[in-house]
């Protein structure tokens, strides 16, 4: 390509290089300009002007100097995660958790309130408008000082923040999240299915990290899927993608039927297998089976790095992974690493946050948002 780039190149270009540098500087104590620029792989002088212009929008702070050594210590800069809040929250069928986040996503507050899957739609939203106040309550601070809000949610959800469809919650196909969320908390409002959040926190700070493709797997009351291709979270052309459990052939939807005809709760299925007890151990044998095949598919259609489970059966990783393992070992031409998430219950709702960060960040860089801190 010849010729100078493009205004529109140069801007795009600054933002990239300053999300480059806040990404170096988060979870760090502090960095010195030559340290940033090696972490980034820009020039000095180049590492230096976006600093700068970091330090005017109010994201980065100087850190002190470095003492010692011959002539001028060294000035260090940190990046500054208490200039800004998000808010993250998880809706599903037994639980509504709501957190707040700083700009390095650590949870400051959280509220969490019980529900249960036979909610109406209007008493579940009750639930939401409760949990959220009281986690704004808790971190002190109102509404409209959240900067981003994201939300997860069971069911299939459309591209502005609407549930198209959810067979796991009575009328709840239709409800606007976005907007429902907007009126307590004012600021965009990023809406996203419940897998999808767990597959992107797992890939965020889960046992996914060095993992640029994955597979997480839903494993609960409910069975679903959420894929990583290249390290980026896969929503495919209409946010549909991972649905593979539509097909019944695949056995995804009737793989906790086998544990419920066991009789009891599914925790008091696993812990009876695990004690040895022969009808437990069937029963949990053919809900691996079943969703081993829908795991295969996805595994065979991918060829991902890591396969993750997650969700409300996570706890029983001792009797779940190693049979998992070798039904995967049966149908497909590789088996990857089977991993048990460590999120637990919390990788939805940190997926939200990550989902509310990614936001705040392309907003105040691209300049369509200015930086102004609340504290």
């Amino acid at each position: 390509m010849t010729g100078e780039p493009a205004g529109g190149d140069l801007s795009r270009l600054r933002q990239l290089n300053a999300l480059a540098v806040i990404r170096v500087l988060q979870g760090q104590e502090s960095l010195t300009l030559t340290e940033v620029a090696r972490r980034t792989g820009l020039s000095r002088a180049s590492a230096e002007d976006v600093v700068r212009e970091l330090l005017r929008m109010g994201w980065v702070a100087e850190a002190g100097a470095t003492a010692g050594g011959v002539g001028r210590p060294a000035r260090r800069y940190r990046f500054r995660a208490d200039a800004g809040r998000v808010l993250g929250v998880d809706i599903g069928g037994h639980k509504v958790l709501a957190v707040v986040a700083d700009l390095d996503g650590d949870v400051l507050h959280s509220a969490r309130l019980p529900v249960t899957p036979e909610m109406g739609r209007l008493e579940r939203l009750e639930a939401v408008d409760r949990a959220v106040a009281e986690c704004l309550e808790g971190a002190g601070m109102s509404g409209g000082e959240v900067w981003a809000s994201g939300v997860g949610t069971t069911g299939l959800v459309d591209g502005v923040g609407k549930v198209l469809l959810s067979e796991a919650l009575p009328e709840w196909t239709g409800v606007d999240l976005a907007a429902h969320v907007r009126r307590l908390a004012p600021a965009p409002v990023l809406v996203e299915n419940d897998s999808k959040l767990a597959a992107l926190a797992e890939r965020w700070r889960g046992v996914a990290r060095y993992a640029k493709d994955m597979v997480f797997l839903l494993a609960g009351l409910r069975t679903g899927a959420g894929l990583v291709i290249d390290g980026k979270l896969h929503r495919g052309f209409a946010n549909a993608a991972g649905e593979i459990g539509a097909l019944p052939a695949l056995g995804w939807i009737r793989a906790q039927e086998h544990l419920s005809a066991a009789s009891g709760e599914a925790g008091d299925v696993f812990a009876a297998a695990r004690a040895g007890d022969r009808a437990a151990a069937t029963a949990v044998r053919r809900y691996v089976k079943d969703l081993a095949l829908g795991a295969s598919a996805l595994v065979l259609a991918l060829d991902p790095q890591m396969v993750v489970v997650g969700g409300g059966f996570s706890r029983s990783a001792d009797v779940l992974i190693e049979p998992l393992r070798r039904e995967l070992d049966r149908w497909c031409i590789r088996t990857p690493e089977v991993r048990m998430s460590a999120l637990g219950d919390e990788a939805v709702v940190l997926g939200a946050v990550r989902l509310a960060l990614d936001d705040v960040e392309e907003r105040v860089l691209d300049g369509r948002t200015p930086l102004v801190s609340h504290l």
